[in-house]
């Protein structure tokens, strides 16, 4: 196929795919999301029937933009990476401490293709272990594809901007310590930002996002992201609700751990 040919058979490809997308405008205004390998990216997951059409923003992040999407009646959500405005240095410190990406080289495409890989793992070894996560589908690149949580116009707020009366302050409170527990006795994970804002509110329960730099136990920083997870969350119940303590939070983990280590030696 000659050159000229090749590329009438992308622009033929691209026009394909913006058909699909329900609010153009996305295309025009985020011309850092949007670049040719990501359109191609995308053009692919809808041909292998991933998605059948992308719809408008939900929210644009420090490193990511998340859209609505649709397969068949299913909702989904969309998150992209942007490679030209992605931290590098950031995602090179959280991915060279986790054995399992620590020799990832190259590129700044390459960096945040396994920023995206490692989310999509680590959102799979959370649900497996019993804690509410957006259920990962699948991803290419630098496009993470989740269920979306939420349906219709309605989708779930970040606890932040959701108030609660005492009871279920509690209730909450209580869910976020178990599955902080989980991650780590369970998953052997840390997820290294854990605050009001990396959890969504549905239908009366806390939903743990944005795992792109949630580490393994073995990260040499692994202590001091949890340190701080537990500070973040503290810090949010003890201000808003008067509820929750560090060390109520450490005593959770070392006693399930300890349930755990027994099981195992039995």
């Amino acid at each position: 196929m000659s050159r000229r040919s090749k590329d009438e058979d992308f622009d033929t490809r691209i026009d394909v795919l913006r058909t699909r997308i329900k609010d153009s405008d996305d295309l025009n205004v985020q011309d850092a999301v949007f670049d040719k390998r990501t359109l191609m990216d995308l053009y692919s997951l809808a041909s292998k029937g991933v998605i059948d059409a992308l719809g408008g923003s939900i929210c644009t992040g420090k490193e990511a933009n998340i859209f609505r999407a649709l397969v068949g009646s299913r909702e989904l959500a969309l998150k992209i990476y942007r490679i030209s405005t992605s931290n590098f240095n950031v995602m090179q410190d959280y991915l060279h401490g986790d054995p399992r990406f620590g020799s990832v080289k190259g590129t700044k495409r390459a960096i945040v293709a396994a920023w995206t890989r490692k989310e999509y793992r680590n959102l799979m070894r959370a649900e497996e272990v019993g804690v509410r996560v957006p259920h990962p589908i699948t991803m290419k690149e630098n496009i993470l594809v989740m269920d979306l949580i939420g349906k219709g116009d309605y989708v779930a707020p970040p606890l932040k901007d959701v108030e609660l009366d005492s009871a279920e302050a509690e209730q909450i409170y209580q869910k976020i310590v178990e599955y902080i527990s989980l991650l780590c006795n369970q998953a052997g994970l840390v997820h290294a930002d854990l605050s009001e804002f990396n959890i969504l509110y549905d239908d009366g329960e806390p939903v743990i996002i944005d795992m792109g730099q949630s580490v393994t136990l073995d990260h040499p920083m692994a202590r001091k992201f949890l340190e701080r997870d537990i500070s973040n969350i503290v810090h949010y119940f003890q201000k808003k609700y008067s509820i929750g303590s560090s060390e109520e939070i450490y005593a959770r983990i070392q006693k399930d751990g300890a349930e755990k280590a027994k099981k195992e030696s039995s």
